[in-house]
C-alpha cells in the first residue's frame, strides 16, 4: 500500500484520531516507508480487542469501496500531496486529508479572503457586503467561506453574482448539503469554484464538525474580515483562530446597540483592522 492511500484510508477509518493519523505521516516522512502491521499499531495505539476490531474494518471491503467512492467523486489531496494548500500545511492541525470538488488551483494560486458572519444577519450585513465585495471581487481575490446560513452564503452569492470566484468549506461529505436549501449554491460553487471539506462521502454534519471546519477556514485564508457576529459567536472563533495563526483580521463596526455588532465591536477594541470600503481590505494583500 502507497503512503497516500494509507493516510486516506486511515483517515476514513472511525475510531481514530486525526492526531493518531498524524505520527503515521510524520513516521513516513522521517523513515521514508509504510510502517509494517505491528508500527502501525504501535503508531496507532491499538492493542487488543481494538486492534481487532480495526484490522477487521480496515481491510474490510467496505473500507476498500468507501475509499474508492471518494477517489472517484472527489479530488483527494493528502499532506503528501505537493498541492497542499501551502497556507493551510503552515497551521498547527492541518487537516491530514481534504476532499475537493472543483478548482484546486484556487487554494494556492489566488489571493483568498475568508469571510464570515453571523448565521441569523441583519439587513446591514446584505448592504456591506453588497458594497464591499464587487470591488475586492473584481481585484482578483477569491472568497472563502463556510457555506452556511447567513453572512457565509451572502458571501458565497454576491461573489458569483459578481463574477468572481469562491471557495466554501464544508462540515459534512461532499454529496452532503447542509443547510439543504444551499444545495443549488454547493452545486455552482462546486462547477465554478471549490468545495472542500475534510469528511469522506456520506458523512453527515455533526455540531463537532463546525469548529473544526472554521480551523481550516482560518488557516486557509491570509485575511479573515468579520462582518457580524454576536458575543462568543463561531465567527469570533474563526477570527481568533485566524490570529493564532498570525494572520490578518478585519472587522465590519456596527452599531454599539445591536447584539449581532458586539463580537465585530469586540474584535476592534481587540486591535483588529476596522473595515469602512473596499480599499481597506484590498491593502490588506497588496501589502503581504
Amino acid at each position: 500500500m502507497e503512503s497516500k492511500e494509507l493516510l486516506v484510508k486511515l483517515h476514513l477509518s472511525a475510531g481514530l484520531s486525526p492526531q493518531a493519523v498524524g505520527r503515521v505521516y510524520t513516521w513516513i516522512l522521517e523513515q521514508k516507508r509504510v510502517p509494517c502491521n505491528a508500527e502501525l499499531d504501535s503508531l496507532l495505539g491499538l492493542s487488543g480487542t481494538k486492534r481487532e476490531l480495526f484490522w477487521r474494518a480496515f481491510t474490510g471491503p467496505k473500507m476498500e469501496l468507501w475509499a474508492a467512492q471518494n477517489y472517484a467523486c472527489s479530488q483527494v489531496i493528502t499532506l503528501f500531496d505537493e498541492d497542499y494548500p501551502k497556507l493551510l500545511r503552515e497551521t498547527y492541525a492541518p487537516p491530514n486529508v481534504l476532499f475537493c470538488r472543483g478548482d484546486l488551483a484556487l487554494l494556492n494560486d489566488h489571493l483568498l479572503l475568508a469571510v464570515v458572519g453571523a448565521r441569523q444577519n441583519s439587513v446591514y450585513a446584505q448592504e456591506v457586503l453588497q458594497v464591499l465585495l464587487p470591488e475586492v471581487v473584481s481585484s482578483g481575490i477569491v472568497t472563502l467561506s463556510g457555506l452556511a446560513r447567513g453572512v457565509d452564503s451572502l458571501a458565497h452569492k454576491q461573489t458569483i453574482s459578481n463574477g468572481g470566484r469562491t471557495v466554501a468549506v464544508i462540515g459534512s461529505g461532499l454529496d452532503i448539503f447542509y443547510p439543504p436549501q444551499n444545495r443549488l449554491l454547493q452545486q455552482a460553487i462546486a462547477r465554478n469554484g471549490l468545495v472542500l471539506s475534510e469528511y469522506g462521502l456520506g458523512i453527515p454534519p455533526r455540531r463537532h464538525h463546525f469548529p473544526a471546519r472554521n480551523r481550516i477556514i482560518a488557516g486557509l485564508a491570509e485575511t479573515t474580515l468579520v462582518i457580524e457576529a454576536r458575543h462568543h459567536s463561531g465567527s469570533l472563533i474563526t477570527a481568533n483562530l485566524a490570529l493564532q495563526e498570525n494572520r490578518n483580521v478585519l472587522a465590519v463596526p456596527g452599531s454599539i446597540t445591536s447584539p449581532l455588532s458586539v463580537g465585530t465591536n469586540e474584535l476592534l477594541l481587540a486591535g483588529a483592522k476596522p473595515v469602512l470600503k473596499a480599499q481597506d481590505i484590498i491593502e490588506e494583500f497588496l501589502n503581504t
